[in-house]
């Protein structure tokens, strides 16, 4: 299986906790107004790269603790991405997934094909667009306050989101002020 990506970070600490790397999707619907990756944006940019490169590449750097699915839109490649992110589970590895659609809209009934999957196998979601309107710099992993850190397993099991936004703003925020 291949996978159309702008590119591949194997050293980041801005997108989700511990170094991680990040794979970005290239390809995105939501076009959002100020977007941080606007070159993501055309579905026929970027490269395609097997799931074996992309793990290899991963691999590159043993201290990463996680990896992150970015975009792009990830959901748009959502069955090749939701193998990658078992491949990198069986590595010791979690899993975060950047998306600009809302869990509301991911969890309905009719979803595409390969959604649920990608969810199965994603521990953390930034969902929802970024809304330039609403942006803040001072927000742990997000881009703007109307997107949410959900915790996929707990809303899952519970049948309502578990948004877990302030725990990381909390921890970011000591973090800033050098408390342990």
């Amino acid at each position: 299986m291949k996978l159309r990506l702008a590119g591949i970070t194997r050293e980041s600490v801005v997108d989700g906790p511990g170094i991680r790397a990040v794979v970005f999707a290239q390809g995105c619907p939501h076009r959002c107004k100020g977007c941080h990756n606007p070159e993501t944006h055309d579905t026929r940019g970027g490269r395609t790269l097997s799931l074996d490169e992309v793990i290899e590449q991963v691999r590159l750097t043993p201290i990463v603790r996680g990896v992150t699915f970015s975009g792009g839109e990830p959901f748009m490649q959502a069955r090749g991405f939701a193998l990658l992110g078992r491949r990198m589970k069986h590595m010791g590895l979690d899993v975060i997934t950047y998306t600009g659609y809302t869990w509301e809209a991911l969890t309905s009934t009719g979803v595409p094909s390969g959604w649920g999957e990608l969810l199965d196998v994603t521990d953390l979601l930034v969902d929802g667009p970024f809304a330039e309107g609403e942006k803040d710099t001072g927000i742990a992993f997000r881009g703007s306050r109307n997107q949410r850190i959900i915790d996929v397993r707990e809303s899952l099991r519970l049948g309502t989101v578990v948004d877990v936004s302030e725990r990381y703003d909390q921890v970011a925020c000591e973090a800033l002020a050098g408390r342990p």
